[in-house]
């Protein structure tokens, strides 16, 4: 027969032993819940790194967000707007089916200024190593393309561009017709690194499918800060100095948070291009 103490201890063991499986069960829960939630940031995190790579150079309406994707987000900033109003006018809709006729001189020299709402930035351009993209510009900004339309991405998180070029404003306008990367290996782009000053082409570029070459469109982007970047970008000019003043300026009013249909971080200042211009000197 078992006495009340003896009953006490098996009692108090029992108790003992519950409150342990309890325990137990709870760290094996705990870690199952915390694997789940490391997983899930693992795959947040790689998915952040694909996108913030591939997203601000998208360019050419004719396909899908391929290459679309939240991008991190850029802090909102509360600085005021250090920009003028737009001049009036509306941006052109007209597109193109086929790459223009090649008119440029690739002996020459050439400079795109753009006359925009923040200042004039003006860009030296490289003809005789980006004929293509030097001649696509000149005839697009000789159809008033560029003009009226918005800069409609301003990047300050992993990478610092201002992209511009759409006159939809959606970051997936094009003008009908795409040309060819060039200039990939110009000796400027040293250690997968874009310098502060560049202009190149956006495109839909994916690096890890291999798929998108020679998809730019009238989609550029400006760098104003050095910017790591893999050499698949056609650079096709050079800011001014007082184009890097109006850029840093731009920079420093901040972007937006992120749009929740395009993903775009846009520039807190009211960045228009009033007027864009190809002069041959």
């Amino acid at each position: 027969m078992v006495s009340q103490e003896q009953r006490r201890r098996q009692l108090a063991r029992e108790k003992y032993l519950r409150q342990q499986q309890r325990r137990t069960d709870a760290r094996r829960k705990a870690r199952i819940r915390n694997s789940v939630i490391a997983s899930v940031l693992g795959v947040v995190v790689v998915l952040s790194v694909t996108v913030f790579l591939t997203k601000p150079f998208e360019d050419d309406g004719k396909t899908e967000k391929a290459n679309a994707e939240a991008t991190p987000s850029a802090s909102p900033s509360k600085a005021p707007d250090p920009c003028e109003k737009p001049a009036a006018g509306k941006v052109k809709s007209e597109t193109w089916k086929k790459e223009p006729a090649m008119t440029i001189d690739e002996s020459a020299k050439y400079t795109m200024k753009l006359d925009t709402t923040c200042g004039g930035i003006d860009i030296a351009l490289k003809a005789s190593a980006a004929p293509h993209t030097v001649n696509s510009f000149n005839f697009l900004a000789g159809k008033g393309y560029f003009d009226h339309s918005k800069c409609h991405r301003l990047t300050n998180q992993g990478i610092y561009v201002l992209q511009c070029g759409d006159p939809q404003g959606t970051g997936m306008g094009g003008p009908g017709y795409t040309i060819p990367d060039e200039n990939l290996k110009d000796k400027s782009l040293k250690g997968g690194v874009y310098p502060a000053g560049t202009v190149a082409m956006a495109n839909q570029y994916n690096a890890q499918t291999k798929q998108g070459r020679n998809s730019g469109g009238s989609q550029f982007f400006l760098v104003y800060q050095d910017s790591q970047l893999p050499p698949d970008y056609t650079p096709f000019g050079a800011v001014s100095e007082a184009g890097m003043k109006v850029l840093k300026k731009i920079a420093d009013a901040g972007a937006e948070a992120p749009d929740p249909q395009t993903g775009n971080t846009a520039p807190n200042a009211t960045v228009v291009i009033n007027k864009a211009t190809v002069t041959k000197s």
